[in-house]
Parts: C-alpha cells; sequence; structure tokens
C-alpha cells in the first residue's frame, strides 16, 4: 500500500513539473518574442522604452524561474547534467523562438518515453506512432 502512495506522488510531481516546463517555455518564448520584434524595434526607432522596461523585466523574471523548473524537468527525465541535450533545454530561453522548438523535441525525445514508463507501457517512437 505504501508503495502505491509513494509512486502516485512521484507521477503527480513529474506531470507537475512537466506542465510547469511547458507553461514557462510558452510563456518565456512569447515574451522574448515580444521584447526582441516588438521591444528593441520601438527602442531603436521610436525611442520607446516602456515595452522594453517592463517586457524585459518580465523575461528576465520568467527566464529565471524557466531555467529553474527546466533544470528540475531535467533531472526527472534523466537527461544527463553535462549534455548538450540539457545546456540546449536551459538556453532556450535566450533565443526567441527556440523554447517552442526545444519544448517540442523534449516531449517527444524525453518527457513521452518517461510517461509511458511509468504508466508501465512500451514507449512509442513518434514515427510509429502516426
Amino acid at each position: 500500500m505504501e508503495r502505491e502512495g509513494e509512486a502516485g506522488g512521484a507521477d503527480r510531481q513529474f506531470a507537475l513539473a512537466v506542465r510547469a516546463y511547458r507553461a514557462l517555455a510558452y510563456l518565456t518564448g512569447t515574451v522574448l518574442i515580444i521584447l526582441c520584434f516588438a521591444g528593441i524595434p520601438l527602442q531603436v526607432f521610436a525611442h520607446n522604452v516602456v515595452i522594453v522596461t517592463y517586457v524585459g523585466a518580465a523575461h528576465g523574471i520568467l527566464y529565471i524561474c524557466y531555467v529553474v523548473v527546466a533544470f528540475a524537468m531535467t533531472r526527472m527525465v534523466r537527461m544527463k547534467v553535462a549534455s548538450p541535450g540539457t545546456l540546449i533545454v536551459l538556453l532556450a530561453g535566450t533565443v526567441p523562438v527556440l523554447t517552442f522548438v526545444v519544448e517540442r523535441w523534449v516531449t517527444r525525445t524525453y518527457i513521452n518515453p518517461a510517461l509511458a514508463a511509468s504508466a508501465g507501457r512500451p514507449a512509442v517512437s513518434p514515427a510509429v506512432g502516426r
């Protein structure tokens, strides 16, 4: 009985980490796109720093939260700490649009197999599942 409770708690923590990672990836990516493609041009060409000031600060805070949650998620899906994949995940919030691409890659490569393993099912590769 105790083992089932522990496994259920670990599954809930994993699901929470995945949801938090996905939400922060999309939110951080969206804010960075607004900053780079609206805020910086307005600052340079119209000398308007309002968007850069507020959206830039928001992106800084979100990126710190993203790095913490993304690192926790990489540990839960058993990515190696100093691997190129982990570094790409952690740095994705610094390049516009990259968080969206990396989130899909991490989901297909690491999250879906980890979810399948925790459910006791064999993992299906993306090419076979279509």
